[in-house]
């Protein structure tokens, strides 16, 4: 379990990379498009952050390093 939840979290990380990267592509760009596009990459890079720190903390209770109050 540990095991899997650490492959998708280093999977997690690498969506997180691409999508910030590819914000930054865009914003050299100068069409129609570009502002909503902007918008809708840092709504899904939040997104997969959020996703990434929500695994890590899985991890974190898997391995018995801390423990959740519920």
């Amino acid at each position: 379990m540990q095991t899997a939840l650490t492959i998708a979290f280093y999977v997690t990380l690498f969506a997180v990379f691409a999508i910030l990267a590819m914000g930054l592509i865009n914003l050299v760009r100068r069409d129609a498009g570009q502002a909503s596009r902007s918008n809708q990459l840092m709504r899904m890079r939040v997104a997969v952050q959020a996703v990434a720190i929500l695994l890590l903390v899985l991890i974190g209770v898997v391995a018995g390093k801390f423990s959740l109050p519920w």
